[in-house]
């Protein structure tokens, strides 16, 4: 099959934010303003997540409404795998964040040990694949805790939060530009945006005591999706329009 994931362009760093700032608020909307606790939300969001997991893996090509629906469904379901360790078993984010860690090194490296590569650009099987959503899964849970920990449990707050995470990604790719290795550079940028997404939809909804804008998760979560649908919709009809142009694709 072809490659089942899209061009690294500016869109794409552009809706994996989105993304992940509605994992972030939409996970806490269900979660806290529906009444749905932390422990339902997790199976229900887990039970889509599945659906639309089996969906992308049906697919021989890249189709973007899935694979972006299916990212979306992955940030809520990990930002709630944290939130129940958190929350429910009062695990530390300390710990949380290194045991997510571990997690991603060992699927990294078993990654590597079967297919030899890491690279994005060659996710052309189903075992690739699996390896890339079990990478992604623990992405978003470890930015999650990562970033819970350095606004909560470190005190950084919601407006350093993202200015410090925005940094550290800048900082990635000006080691990218300078020749930093690709393979490595894309994934810290992915696990980053991670903290900076979910610390941007806290900064945005949460209300003006917790040192936040006030916009709320309904507000929030809708602006956003609606963007990724706009940005998902426009690269659809741009692909169609140069498949139309180039037969050959």
């Amino acid at each position: 099959m072809l490659n089942k994931v899209p061009e690294v362009t500016a869109i794409f760093w552009v809706i994996k934010i989105l993304s992940t700032t509605v994992g972030e608020t939409g996970a806490d909307y269900l979660a806290v303003h529906v009444g749905l606790g932390a422990s339902v939300t997790a199976i229900c969001m887990t039970g889509l997540l599945i659906a639309a997991l089996l969906t992308q893996l049906s697919r021989q090509v890249y189709v973007p409404w899935v694979y972006w629906l299916t990212v979306v469904l992955v940030s809520i379901v990990g930002t709630q795998l944290t939130d129940l360790l958190t929350d429910k078993l009062e695990i530390s984010l300390y710990v949380s964040t290194a045991a997510f860690a571990c997690a991603l090194a060992v699927t990294f490296a078993v990654w590597y040990g079967v297919e030899r590569t890491l690279s994005i650009h060659s996710i052309v099987t189903t075992r690739r694949e699996l390896f890339y959503w079990t990478a992604i899964l623990f992405t978003f849970a470890l930015g999650t805790a990562a970033g819970d920990l350095a606004t909560e449990a470190l005190g950084l707050g919601f407006q350093l939060g993202v200015a410090a995470f925005g940094m550290l990604i800048a900082a990635v790719m000006t080691a990218y530009n300078f020749g930093a290795n690709p393979v490595l550079t894309f994934w810290l940028a992915y696990i980053l945006t991670r903290p900076l997404g979910a610390s941007l939809g806290d900064l945005l909804s949460q209300s003006r005591e917790y040192g936040g804008m006030g916009l709320g998760t309904i507000q929030t979560s809708i602006v956003f999706l609606t963007v990724i649908v706009g940005l998902v919709a426009w690269v659809t009809f741009e692909g169609d329009g140069r498949r139309r142009a180039d037969p050959a694709q």
